[in-house]
């Protein structure tokens, strides 16, 4: 387990910060199979120069298991870990998909065409990496999140020798548009690193890429899921074939600073909830008149 980092705290508005505090967290992140068991990993002491703790991907039933120890608790956010189970099998799962899915996925291929290159060893890694940060360079986890692809190859041609990588390229003619690059921890495969060129988004690149990362998984039987990791999105819930309800927690020692830190962030994060339920019902309310006079 590391040790505490500087972490910053965002008032957010959707995807926008408006302001954001810094403190010094030890982040504990759950894996799928601690998440699928339903249990939570067992907090590491505090060190003296860390403030509390971030607790990630923590399934709800377990959140009640780390509170009432005398640190401050806050829900960040709560979002369901999606995964696919790969012993599954390709026909399975796809039948696990809703008639709506299915459809548009075919469509999407159809659309787009293109040919989807695989990468697995030291060498194919080599001809990825280059092709994949052009790709990288240009996507908005990249530019905005800095979740971009690793400008340095070594790691992922260490992880290619071990057996523990699986990357994918989606090519128009010698262009690539969409990349997928996912190491291993054990026998499941991680949603990593993943992007596609904006120019062609209209084209559903990164869903047609998915799915045919899916089907080589099935079909190469190495490994037994594929993990969508935190957070949600139309994507993640299309395709997966199961998930887990879960919560970033924030810990932070009872001091007066800290205390008036979470009083901010909770009264903050109330009055947004509750302006996107007012902005819905009014949404809801117009149409509904519209409705009447139809």
């Amino acid at each position: 387990m590391s040790g505490a980092h500087s972490v910053s705290i965002r008032f957010m508005v959707g995807a926008r910060t408006l302001t954001s505090v810094r403190r010094r967290l030890v982040r504990v992140p759950h894996t799928l199979a601690e998440v699928r068991s339903g249990r939570c990993r067992a907090l590491p002491p505090l060190p003296a120069d860390a403030e509390g703790y971030l607790v990630t991907s923590l399934p709800e039933a377990a959140c009640d298991s780390l509170l009432g120890n005398g640190m401050l608790g806050l829900v960040r956010q709560r979002y369901t870990r999606f995964h696919v189970d790969l012993s599954l099998g390709f026909d399975a799962w796809g039948a696990g998909l809703s008639a709506n899915t299915r459809q548009g996925l075919k469509r999407k291929a159809r659309r787009i065409g293109g040919e989807v290159r695989r990468f697995r060893t030291p060498e194919e890694m080599a001809v990825f990496h280059p092709l994949a940060r052009a790709v990288s360079a240009r996507t908005y986890q990249e530019r905005l999140l800095g979740a971009g692809l690793p400008e340095d190859p070594v790691g992922l041609q260490r992880l290619a020798a071990a057996d523990a990588v699986r990357a994918w390229l989606l090519m128009l003619g010698e262009r690539p548009v969409a990349y997928l690059c996912c190491p291993a921890e054990g026998d499941t495969l991680i949603y990593a690193h993943v992007g596609h060129d904006p120019e062609f988004a209209a084209l559903s690149p990164g869903a047609v890429l998915q799915l045919e990362a899916l089907r080589d998984l099935f079909a190469e039987g190495r490994f037994a899921w594929f993990d969508f990791t935190e957070g949600e999105g139309q994507h993640k819930r299309q395709m997966a074939s199961g998930g887990v309800a879960c919560l970033d927690l924030m810990m932070l020692r009872p001091t007066l600073s800290n205390r008036a830190l979470i009083a901010s962030l909770a009264g903050f994060d109330s009055g947004v909830a509750l302006a996107k339920r007012a902005i819905q019902w009014v949404g809801a309310e117009r149409i509904s008149r519209r409705l009447r006079r139809g």
